[in-house]
């Protein structure tokens, strides 16, 4: 069984858009330090964290989460287009991060994000940036450079973004017919997923999460979130720099990697920032987690020294 010492803890969050009623978060937790938030990406859960997160127990108080949406955690609609989406919004699914580390006691706490969770991460710490001691994102660059810089080569290596990020009923109904063998094809076959041997728990986790309407329906919603309500937001904010000291990971053969010039582009994002590229793809954590582990603990290493 993956991360048999976590213990489960579900929070129930107040609303965090106007039409949401309580919203519940799965949440898991173990150990005792310095409390550190681990946020997952797509099309996974919490226990993408599942090579890393035992270790790093050993000296943090470790939470992992489901977001909104994925995973066992509620998965409440979208909202309107004329809304932005603004129930899968990334300050949305920030104010449930939020409230969770509120519920289990920390009001300051550390954060590590990859691919979607690194985008709600950005978001939590422009928008709670006082909550946030240390900050890593892996394998992102943030959301508003991505669409201002899109040409073909994004739109061939990003084309979910775009197709779930479409009006309906287009995403609903080609995600819709096989969204377990949309999963298997994003893990297995494509760019994104290619080199990485899939732990079969974690694997049959993401299929059976994607087997629930309403996960597949929160996906599109954040996709299409990204494109509106976040893009609003991330402009909205452009120029403000991120205070915390972060750290931006990123998977050398991945199209992150060949794509961008990632220090560069985030240091337009950060005021204290460090990053190296690490080997493999996109999935850096399931991909290479020793290497990630040792460049997370350099970056935590701070927290735990002496006051």
């Amino acid at each position: 069984m993956l991360l048999a010492d976590f213990v489960r803890c579900d929070i129930d969050v107040a609303p965090a858009v106007e039409a949401d009623g309580p919203v519940r978060i799965a949440a898991w937790t173990c150990g005792d330090g310095p409390p550190l938030l681990l946020l997952h990406g797509w099309p996974q859960s919490h226990l993408m964290w599942h090579a890393v997160a035992p270790a790093l127990a050993r000296e943090f108080t470790v939470v992992l989460t489901d977001l909104r949406g994925y995973g066992e955690s509620d998965a409440p609609p979208a909202g309107a287009a004329s809304t932005g989406y603004a129930g899968y919004g990334k300050r949305a699914m920030a104010d449930d991060q939020v409230r969770v580390m509120q519920a289990l006691g920390h009001e300051r706490f550390s954060l590590i994000g990859h691919d979607r969770g690194a985008r709600v991460g950005h978001r939590l710490a422009l928008d709670h940036a006082e909550r946030v001691e240390r900050l890593t994102l892996i394998d992102v660059v943030p959301t508003r450079h991505v669409l201002e810089t899109a040409d073909l080569a994004l739109a061939r290596a990003y084309f979910h973004w775009f197709l779930l990020g479409a009006p309906p009923p287009i995403p609903e109904q080609v995600l819709g017919a096989d969204p377990e063998g949309w999963v298997r094809t994003v893990l297995r076959d494509s760019p994104l997923g290619g080199g990485v041997t899939w732990h079969p728990d974690a694997l049959d986790a993401y299929l059976a999460a994607h087997r629930r309407p309403e996960v597949v329906a929160a996906t599109i919603g954040d996709y299409r979130a990204a494109l509106a309500v976040d893009l609003e937001h991330d402009r909205a904010d452009a120029g403000r720099l991120l205070p915390m000291p972060t750290q931006v990971l990123w998977g050398a053969d991945g199209f992150v990697g060949r794509r961008y010039d990632v220090l560069d582009v985030w240091a337009s994002y950060a005021a204290d920032l460090t990053g190296l590229a690490l080997p493999g793809g996109h999935f850096v954590p399931e991909q290479s987690p020793h290497e990630t582990l040792a460049a997370l603990r350099e970056h935590l290493a701070p927290l735990l020294q002496p006051i």
